[in-house]
C-alpha cells in the first residue's frame, strides 16, 4: 500500500507540474505569436509616436530600468542592513518579535496601498511632486519586505562555526560579519535581489500614483521628472488607446520586452549566485 500510495501521489504531482507548463507554455505561445511581429531594432531604439500607436518603447524601457536602479538602490542597502540587525545583533524582545511581523506582514499589503502611501509621503507630504524619485522609493518601500525577510534568513543559514572560527583567529565581531558572514550569505540575498527586481519591474499600481507618465517625450534626465514604464505604458495601451487594432502589436511586443527584461535579469543573477555559491563551497 505504501509503495502505490507514493506512486499515485508521485503521478499527481507530476500531472500538476506537466498542467503548469502547460498553462506557461499557452501563454507564451499566444504572445509570441501577438508580438513577435513587432519586434525589432527601431522597436527597441525608437520612442513611442503618433499617440503611442507607432514608433517604439524606448522611452518606457529606459523608464522601467530607471526605475528599477532607483528602488534597488534605496531597497538593498536598508533590507540587508535590517536583515543584518535581526540576525547578527537584534535579541529575542518582544519589541523585535513585533517589527519582524509588521515586516512580513507588510510582504501581503496589495501594491495599490503602497502607491496611495507613496502618494501621500513622497508627492504631498515631502513635496517631491510626480516623479522618478517619488516612484522608486514607492517601489523600494514594496519590495523592502521581501528583502529584509530574505537577507535574515541568508544570514541565519550561516553556520556558527564559521563565526567561532573566526573569533578563534582574534577577529572582531564588525570584521567576521564583513569576511565571513557576509559572503557566505551573498549568495541567497542575491536570490532575494533577483525576486524583488521581478516584481518591481511588473508593478503598475504604485507607480501610476506616484511617477509614470501617460507619454513622456524624452526619457527623464533627472529624478525629478515624470517617467514612463512599461508595464504602465502596456495598462495605458490596453485600455485607453484611440485605435485598439493599431496599439495591439505595441501592446504585446512591450509585453514580450518586459517578460524579457525580467528574466535577462533572473538569468544573471542565477549565474551569478550559483558561482558564489560554487565559491564558496555551498
Amino acid at each position: 500500500m505504501r509503495k502505490i500510495y507514493d506512486r499515485l501521489m508521485t503521478l499527481v504531482l507530476c500531472l500538476f507540474a506537466l498542467l503548469l507548463v502547460a498553462v506557461i507554455g499557452a501563454v507564451a505561445v499566444y504572445l509570441i505569436r501577438n508580438g513577435a511581429e513587432a519586434l525589432s531594432w527601431e522597436f527597441l531604439s525608437e520612442p513611442p509616436k503618433d499617440g503611442m500607436l507607432a514608433g517604439g518603447i524606448l522611452t518606457p524601457l529606459v523608464g522601467t530600468m530607471q526605475l528599477v536602479l532607483v528602488s534597488m538602490g534605496v531597497a538593498l542597502p536598508v533590507g540587508i542592513m535590517t536583515g543584518l540587525y535581526f540576525a547578527e545583533y537584534a535579541k529575542d524582545t518582544w519589541i523585535v518579535r513585533l517589527m519582524r511581523i509588521s515586516i512580513r506582514s507588510l510582504a501581503g499589503v496589495p501594491s495599490v496601498i503602497f502607491g496611495l502611501f507613496g502618494l501621500s509621503l513622497f508627492v504631498v507630504f515631502m513635496q517631491f511632486g510626480s516623479c522618478l524619485l517619488s516612484a522608486g522609493l514607492t517601489l523600494a518601500c514594496l519590495s523592502l519586505p521581501l528583502v529584509v525577510t530574505v537577507a535574515e534568513q541568508a544570514f541565519l543559514a550561516v553556520p556558527q562555526d564559521y563565526r567561532d572560527a573566526s573569533y578563534a583567529l582574534g577577529a572582531t565581531k564588525y570584521q567576521t560579519i564583513i569576511k565571513v558572514v557576509l559572503p557566505s550569505a551573498a549568495s541567497t540575498i542575491i536570490t532575494g535581489a533577483i525576486l524583488a527586481v521581478g516584481r518591481v519591474a511588473g508593478e503598475t499600481a504604485p507607480i501610476m500614483f506616484t511617477g509614470a507618465a501617460y507619454f513622456a517625450p524624452e526619457i527623464a534626465k533627472s529624478v525629478f521628472s515624470q517617467v514612463m514604464a512599461l508595464p504602465y505604458h502596456i495598462y495605458v495601451l490596453a485600455t485607453s488607446a484611440t485605435d485598439p487594432e493599431a496599439a495591439a502589436p505595441i501592446e504585446y511586443g512591450a509585453i514580450l520586452v518586459l517578460i524579457g527584461l525580467v528574466m535577462g535579469t533572473s538569468a544573471v543573477g542565477v549565474i551569478a549566485r550559483a558561482r558564489l555559491a560554487e565559491r564558496n563551497g555551498r
